[in-house]
């Protein structure tokens, strides 16, 4: 027993108060009482900040040389590993990037993977369709040609580019309108890496099938999700989001802790984890603080200059 010294009758008594002050809650008449979202915030505003000088939560980053983007997803897979939670990145917009390479790879004739890499080593890899049909050597020209008309452009040009009215002689265009579409439509896009999803399985919250699917659901649709994380990533620092105050209606039975990671004192994405109201949130915040903190010390270390948020 926590408090021997308190009476039954005192213990009802003090609960009977926190449930009219709306921190206790009864799910139903014989259920017992559980903390309300009021609760989870009255208990993580407790905490004080986690300290950048602190003692680093969870382990090291595991590092291995490869592209940036190959960085930043082993950074969302060792959120998910070290929390035993679903870990997050939201990747920088790609705006002021300057491409380095285009190439397509055939995979049939309808169809190709595209890779682009920029000059500070982040590469982007999509499927995409080849309308009408092109033969293997015709699309890994197409690429070289997509090369030499945007090597050393940032992808802003590039989509004004290819925004501008086009040149009825442009054999380029005459050949490969849709294949230019696909490549400025991932360069316009955001990226957003999802790890550990299935951990969601592991939590008694989410054992309702219903809303386990709605959750997963949630999890593949990407965009959305990004437009979560942008709303979140104002303001650098750690960042509690509990239930209620989710505004995806999926993720309500879900706390989501974040952090900004940044390049040269700018915030240049976020990364978090989702889970349980129910978490030991001091842990998994000290997880969170230092995992960003890794982050942004890594970028540092680049070498060409990074493209901003736009």
């Amino acid at each position: 027993r926590h408090f021997p010294h308190l009476s039954p009758a005192t213990i009802r008594n003090v609960m009977a108060d926190l449930e009219e002050m709306g921190y206790l809650a009864q799910p139903h008449t014989s259920a017992g009482r559980i903390p309300t979202d009021k609760a989870y915030r009255f208990y993580v505003d407790s905490f004080p900040p986690p300290s950048p000088g602190g003692k680093p939560g969870g382990a090291a980053l595991p590092t291995r040389r490869s592209g940036i983007d190959g960085f930043m997803e082993r950074t969302s897979s060792h959120l998910s590993t070290v929390t035993r939670l679903t870990g997050l990145l939201l990747a920088p917009p790609l705006a002021q990037t300057v491409i380095a390479r285009v190439d397509l790879m055939p995979l049939e004739e309808d169809r190709a993977l595209a890779v682009v890499a920029t000059d500070a080593g982040w590469i982007t890899v999509r499927e995409i369709v080849l309308d009408p049909p092109l033969a293997a050597e015709e699309a890994r020209n197409i690429g070289r040609e997509l090369t030499r008309r945007f090597r050393d452009r940032s992808v802003e040009e590039i989509v004004a580019m290819e925004s501008a009215p086009t040149d009825p002689l442009d054999a380029l265009h005459t050949r490969a309108r849709g294949v230019t579409e696909q490549i400025v439509s991932m360069l316009r896009g955001r990226t957003l890496y999802v790890s550990g999803a299935i951990n969601i399985l592991d939590q008694p919250e989410f054992w309702d099938i219903e809303q386990m699917r709605a959750l997963l659901r949630t999890f593949e649709q990407k965009e959305r999700l990004a437009d979560l994380m942008t709303s979140l990533s104002g303001d650098a620092g750690v960042r509690v989001t509990i239930g209620e105050e989710n505004p995806v209606d999926a993720m309500r039975e879900c706390t989501l802790i974040t952090s900004t990671y940044l390049y040269r004192d700018q915030v240049l994405g976020i990364l978090g984890v989702v889970g349980p109201r129910r978490l030991p949130y001091p842990e998994v915040m000290s997880i969170v603080n230092e995992t960003a903190r890794q982050v942004t010390e890594a970028l540092s270390r680049v070498r060409q200059d990074l493209y901003l948020p736009s």
